[in-house]
Parts: C-alpha cells; structure tokens; sequence
C-alpha cells in the first residue's frame, strides 16, 4: 500500500507535472471508484485549474481554481503518469484527466482499491477524516503533548491517523528501532529523552524514505526494514531475521492486533 513516502513522491511528480494544468474532460473506467457522482465530477472538473497539491498522510489533496478540493486515495496499488499520446496510456489507467494542454494524467490502480472524488476544502476533509497533522509537520511539543498521558503501546498510538497522519506499520517499527523504543512500552511511561528521540526518528526515518524514493533497497544498511520479508511460500516470515546493528534475532510479536518487528537489544522493555 502506497505510504506516506510513496504519496509524498507522487505529490512532488504531479507539482512538476499537471499543477497549473487546465481540465478538458475525465474518462472513468469504472464509477464506483468514484465517492462523487460521475456527472458531478465532470461538471466541475471541466474547465477548472489545478491551482494547488497537498499531502496530509497518506491522502492526496489538489485545489482547484473553483475553490472545490479533489481528493485521491491510492489504495493498494495507486500511482500516477503524466504523458500526452494515447499509445502511451499505463496499464491499469482507470481514470485519465485531460487537460487543454493536450496531455493527459492517468490515475494507475490495478487492484481498483482507490478513490477519487470531490471535498469542499482541504481543511473541511481534514475534519471529516479527523486527520491529525501530518506526520512530518508535527513537532516535538506537539508530539509529547498528544501522547504523554495515553496508557496505550506506543506503536499503536503512532498508528492512530488522529494522532498523526501517516505513519503505516513498517514505518511504525522503522521509527521505534531507530528511536531504541520497546514498541509496547506505555506511552505516558516515555522519558522526554524518548519523546525527544521518538521526535527524531520520525523525521529522519520519513525524509530517507521520500529522499530515496521509497525504494526500499536504498535505504541505509542500518534500517530495520532490510530484515524484514515474508516467505510467499510458506505463507510466514523468513525464518532468519536479525537487526541489521547487532545482527541478534529479531522477535515479531503483535502490538494491538498489528505484526511488529523489533530487537529486544537495541529496543529493552
């Protein structure tokens, strides 16, 4: 599922590419993607400019010039190309914007998981989805002031979108490693050092994703997500993971409900 490295790479794509374009008209393979009614969404799509993006999250946010906010979810599988002939429409292009410009910007959704519809505003769909802020905009005050007096595991908080929006599972257990955090320890039981730490790893944990494009494979050799895997055969995790410092056996246990690797070296209750 795209996570909020990914969306960010996409808002970035889409700022280089369709801002400032002018919509002619939109082609929708299949409406119930939609969460706006078709006839709805091409009356006020045609003729209007995308003016500004915005991420909160992992959600996708683009003002138009008519004061009315479209929003994609990507889904499992959601992406974007920016292209002008049709022989070069993507595989799994299930909604396509044309602009007045001749080119055409493709919404990439293979498994049909994503949506696209219409909100009053950005901040109205904030509200709506009772989004916290985003997860590399929040700041340590703000962070320490939302958590500390929650008696939850730590790792289930960081998953709450209320909290802060965007941070997924694996990024969950990439921040708590590179933080030294025990991923079921309390929330209200962390020292400032920790919350300080906590503070710290989210941004640095994020700013490597979104500056390796969320190619995994380039993060550095000292991140966690490099001892994760799944056997597809077996239908389980690879039977030898171990942290990438220590090179100690990981343990993967459940924190609220969720699959969570960690190493009880770096990590101690």
């Amino acid at each position: 599922m795209p996570e909020l490295p990914e969306v960010e790479t996409y808002r970035r794509y889409f700022e280089e590419t369709a801002l400032g374009q002018t919509v002619a008209s939109l082609e929708v393979e299949d409406q119930r993607q939609l969460t706006t009614d078709f006839d709805t969404l091409q009356r006020e799509l045609k003729g209007a400019q995308f003016t500004e993006v915005h991420r909160i999250g992992k959600h996708f946010l683009i003002n138009l010039n008519t004061g009315k906010t479209l929003v994609l979810h990507f889904g499992m599988t959601g992406d974007l190309a920016y292209y002008r002939d049709a022989e070069d429409t993507p595989r799994f292009a299930r909604i396509v914007f044309y602009f007045q410009n001749g080119f055409r910007l493709a919404f990439i959704d293979s498994r049909k998981f994503g949506r696209v519809g219409l909100a009053a505003s950005v901040e109205a769909y904030r509200q709506e989805k009772s989004l916290g802020p985003d997860a590399l905009d929040i700041t340590l005050s703000q962070l320490q002031a939302s958590l500390e007096k929650r008696k939850a595991p730590i790792k289930s908080l960081l998953l709450d979108q209320k909290i802060l929006a965007g941070i997924g599972n694996w990024i969950a257990d990439e921040v708590l490693f590179q933080a030294g955090i025990f991923p079921a320890k309390l929330a209200n039981q962390l020292s400032p050092d920790e919350f300080a730490r906590l503070h710290a790893a989210i941004q640095n944990v994020l700013k490597t994703a979104i500056e390796q494009e969320a190619i995994y494979g380039n993060f550095p050799k000292s991140f966690l997500i490099h001892a994760r895997g799944w056997d597809d055969s077996a239908l389980k995790p690879l039977e030898r993971q171990v942290c990438p410092v220590h090179q100690s056996p990981l343990e993967i246990n459940k924190v609220g409900g969720r699959t969570t690797y960690f190493c009880p070296v770096c990590q101690p209750q």
